[in-house]
């Protein structure tokens, strides 16, 4: 299935382009430390234990390789799932500007997804000085091929409960590592279904009221 959009398409005004940096606690200057924040957030962008729950959950393979590995999205809008999938297609392991060690990934949105674009979560320590962030770089626009149902969802809902998944995401990785570094609580591990996959975030659960939610399957 393939990638739904072009790069050479994203520009402004008709694409939304966003950036949000989350502060996390700090290390020593030079190389992330073991178990620091750096690599316990690492791990969390790793296995999408960063997104909200009440926003959206992923159910993927975790045996297959990060780069290339398709996720199935559920997006959930006020009573309205949808289900779509997306495809990683890039991987970030760097170092910028000889200072800022640098590790992520990127989803694009895939053939039937209610979105068009590409999210890029990376975790980021300034080696000159310790800083470490959390960052999500993101181009997008609604789908122009979406059901009445799907579009209607879309225009209520899209764009601000795109907003807040992005704040929802920054602060639940900022309380993980904070949690892990004092001791507090260990860092959440990945809940896996019959046949092996992984459903993400592992604190996800089941409502009564889900039952009642439409539920909006796309190819992809």
């Amino acid at each position: 299935m393939p990638v739904n959009y072009s790069a050479d398409e994203v520009r402004r005004p008709s694409w939304n382009i966003d950036t949000h940096c989350t502060t996390l606690p700090a290390e020593r200057p030079g190389s992330p430390e073991p178990g620091g924040s750096w690599e316990h957030a690492c791990r969390l962008v790793r296995d999408y234990e960063f997104s909200p729950p009440e926003i959206v959950r992923a159910l993927y393979d975790p045996s297959a390789s990060l780069l290339g590995r398709i996720m199935l999205l559920e997006a959930r809008f006020h009573g309205m799932h949808f289900y779509c999938g997306v495809r990683v297609t890039e991987v970030v392991d760097e170092v910028r500007d000889h200072t800022q060690r640098i590790w992520g990934w990127a989803y694009e949105t895939l053939e039937g997804h209610l979105e068009r674009g590409k999210v890029t979560y990376e975790v980021l320590k300034r080696q000159d000085t310790g800083e470490v962030q959390f960052l999500i770089s993101c181009h997008s626009q609604g789908a122009p091929t979406l059901d009445w149902i799907t579009l209607l969802g879309w225009r209520l809902f899209g764009r601000r409960t795109q907003l807040r998944f992005y704040r929802r995401c920054g602060q639940r990785l900022q309380t993980f590592v904070k949690d892990a570094l004092r001791g507090e609580r260990p860092l959440p591990t990945l809940s896996l279904r019959d046949g092996g996959l992984a459903c993400a975030p592992s604190d996800a659960k089941m409502r009564r009221l889900d039952a009642l939610a439409i539920h909006r399957v796309a190819p992809g």
